[in-house]
C-alpha cells in the first residue's frame, strides 16, 4: 500500500487532518480519490422539540462536504460523496437512542467506525479500483511478522490518540488501511497543510457528536422520537441511595449517566453522584464519591487485534473512556464473547455502554463494550 502509483481512497471529512492526508499521499506519487460519507442530514431536526433553528459548523455537516470538495479541487483529485444516511441511522443513531433509554451511555463514534465507516469505505474503495483507504485518524498500523497479525498502535501525539475509537477494526480492515498521521503531532499536521496551500489549515477541530447539536442528547432523543412518530418510553422511576433508601422520583433514566452530579433533583449535606443505573427496575442509584469506584468490569462483543484469542489471563493497561489514562489490569476470558477485567487499583465511574480498550504498551490488544461493573460497596 505504501508503494508509489497505488490508488488510495482517502476518507475526507472536510477537516485539516484528512485533507492533509490527501495532500501528502498525492505528493508521494499515489493516485488519490477523495471520498466523503454523507451520514446525517443536519437540517433534519432543526427547530423541533427545542433543537436550534440552524445547525451548522458540525462534523460531517454540509459545510464539511463543501470544504472537502474544495480541497479535492485544489489538489486536482477525483472526489465523490457517498450517501449512507439510511445505514447510519440504523446502525448508529437508533442504537444510540436505545442505549440511553435502557440506562447505558453509548459511544456513537466507535459504533460508526466499527460498523459503518471502515466497512463501507473499503467496499466503495474496491468498487472504484482503489487498493485501500487512508484516513486522518491519529493511530498507527503495521504488520508484525512474528505474530502474523496486523497491529493497531498508539500515535506519536498521545494527546490526539484515537485508538480508543478504533478497537473494533478487523485484520482485513487494518490490512487495507493507512493512518499517515500516526507519527506526527497536530502542530506538524497544520504546518504541512500550510505548505500544501490548504485553505482550511487553521480550521478548528470538531469536538461534538455529529448528530447531537451542543451535546444535548436529551433534546436530541425527544426531537428524534417525535419526528419518527414514536412516543418517548416511560422510564421514570425511583432515585435511590446505595443503602436502598428512596430519595425521590425521577422522570427518566435517560436523563442520567454514571458519575453525574448536577441535576439530580435532591440535596443532602454532601455531594451526591449517579453511581449506577438499573434499567430493568428504572432505578437510579446515587451516593457519595467513594461509591463510584470499581475494581472489576465485564466486556462483551469483544474484538481482539494483537492476539487471535485470549487463551490465558493477560496483563494489560485498560482505558474505560477516551480521556482515561490506561490503568493496569488483568484480563481473562470468561465466556465465548466476554472478558473480565480486574484492575490493580479501583477505577472511578466505570460506565456501561462505554468501551474498555486493552493495551500492551503502545499496542492495542483489543476491546469490548462494558456491560457490567462491580462497585466496591
Amino acid at each position: 500500500m505504501n508503494a508509489p502509483d497505488r490508488t488510495i481512497a482517502v476518507a475526507m471529512s472536510g477537516g485539516v487532518d484528512s485533507s492533509t492526508v490527501a495532500a501528502m499521499l498525492r505528493a508521494k506519487g499515489h493516485k488519490i480519490i477523495g471520498l466523503t460519507m454523507q451520514l446525517w442530514n443536519q437540517r433534519r431536526l432543526a427547530g423541533r422539540e427545542g433543537m436550534p433553528e440552524q445547525i451548522t459548523g458540525r462534523c460531517c455537516s454540509l459545510d464539511d462536504v463543501y470544504d472537502a470538495r474544495r480541497v479535492a479541487q485544489h489538489l486536482g483529485i477525483p472526489y465523490y460523496v457517498v450517501n449512507h444516511e439510511e445505514r447510519f441511522e440504523r446502525d448508529v443513531v437508533r442504537p444510540f437512542v436505545a442505549q440511553y433509554l435502557s440506562g447505558r451511555t453509548p459511544i456513537p463514534c466507535s459504533l460508526c467506525n466499527n460498523h459503518l465507516k471502515f466497512d463501507q469505505l473499503l467496499v466503495v474503495a474496491r468498487q472504484i479500483g482503489a487498493e485501500g483507504i487512508a484516513t486522518g485518524h491519529y493511530a498507527c498500523v503495521e504488520f508484525d511478522d512474528d505474530r502474523g497479525r496486523w497491529l493497531l498502535k498508539r500515535p506519536a501525539d498521545r494527546s490526539k490518540d484515537q485508538t480508543y475509537f478504533l478497537f473494533g477494526l478487523t485484520q482485513e480492515q487494518l490490512s487495507r488501511t493507512l493512518f499517515p498521521l500516526g507519527g506526527m503531532t497536530k502542530p506538524e499536521v497544520r504546518e504541512l497543510a500550510r505548505k500544501h496551500g490548504l485553505a482550511l489549515a487553521e480550521k478548528p477541530d470538531s469536538q461534538e457528536i455529529c448528530f447531537v447539536p451542543g451535546g444535548d442528547y436529551k433534546r436530541f432523543i425527544d426531537a428524534y422520537l417525535a419526528e419518527s412518530g414514536e412516543a418517548l418510553p416511560d422510564t421514570a422511576g425511583e432515585l435511590v441511595m446505595t443503602n436502598g433508601e428512596v430519595m425521590a422520583e425521577h422522570n427518566g433514566i435517560h436523563n442520567f449517566t454514571v458519575g453525574q452530579r448536577k441535576g439530580l433533583g435532591v440535596a443532602t449535606g454532601s455531594p451526591l453522584y449517579v453511581i449506577q443505573i438499573d434499567g430493568a427496575k428504572k432505578r437510579v442509584i446515587v451516593g457519595g464519591d467513594e461509591h463510584l469506584y470499581s475494581r472489576t468490569l465485564r466486556a462483551k462483543r469483544v474484538n481482539l487485534i494483537s492476539v487471535g484469542d485470549l487463551c490465558e489471563p493477560m496483563r494489560v493497561s485498560v482505558k474505560i473512556r477516551h480521556r482515561h489514562e490506561p490503568a493496569a489490569a488483568l484480563i481473562e476470558k470468561t465466556g465465548e464473547d466476554e472478558i473480565l477485567v480486574t484492575f490493580d487499583e479501583p477505577q472511578r465511574a466505570i460506565t456501561p455502554g462505554q468501551a474498555a480498550v486493552f493495551y500492551d504498551s503502545d499496542r492495542v490488544v483489543g476491546g469490548g463494550w462494558i456491560v457490567w461493573q462491580n462497585r466496591l460497596d
